[in-house]
């Protein structure tokens, strides 16, 4: 157990226990990773600060259920992503614009921010044009860096299920990414170096 995971399962009891101050620090502990996941599920800034509300109401009323098999951060995951997909059928698949590029946050993981800001419109467009198992999926593992067994765990699937989604998720997004080239990419010629 990490020391992130023991400090969340005493918050938990005692949030339950009656300390709303614990809910505040679970809520200022999670949030930015929770509305990371959610903008990437839903494409959409404004729908993912209400995927975002919603996971953490679904928190307040639900609390008393988390068991602590998993990790918090884990069930808090699954709380999130399960929002996602009820807010997303809920707009019948209607899709909103990707934010737009000086609003998208760089991802300080990216390596060089310049870079990564760069590959943000692309990504987040591309993503927006999978099926919602694979993105999640690949959310999950490349964006947030989960490691098989949670992410199964999140999605309620096997692991060999959530490698399939992983894998068939990457192959959409380099096939999308490969045909949002806009011109013919001349071929590299060893006298130009």
């Amino acid at each position: 157990m990490t020391a992130r995971s023991g400090e969340d399962l005493a918050l938990v009891h005692r949030f339950v226990g009656g300390d709303r101050s614990a809910f505040d620090a679970l809520v200022r502990a999670h949030e930015d990773r929770v509305f990371s996941v959610c903008l990437r599920v839903m494409t959409n800034r404004e729908a993912a600060l209400d995927a975002t509300q919603e996971t953490f109401l679904t928190l307040y009323r639900k609390a008393d259920r988390f068991t602590g098999q998993a990790a918090f951060s884990t069930w808090l995951y699954r709380v999130a992503v399960n929002t996602c997909y009820d807010l997303l059928r809920k707009e019948k698949r209607r899709r909103a614009d990707p934010l737009p590029e000086h609003l998208e946050p760089v991802d300080a993981r990216g390596g060089d921010g310049f870079t990564s800001a760069e590959l943000g419109p692309d990504l987040t467009k591309a993503l927006a044009h999978i099926p919602d198992d694979f993105r999640v999926a690949v959310i999950l593992s490349d964006l947030e860096d989960r490691p098989i067994a949670e992410i199964a765990e999140i999605l309620n699937i096997p692991p060999g299920t959530a490698k399939s989604r992983i894998f068939r998720g990457r192959r959409l997004l380099a096939d999308i990414l490969r045909n949002q080239d806009d011109g013919p990419r001349r071929p590299r010629n060893d006298q130009d170096a």
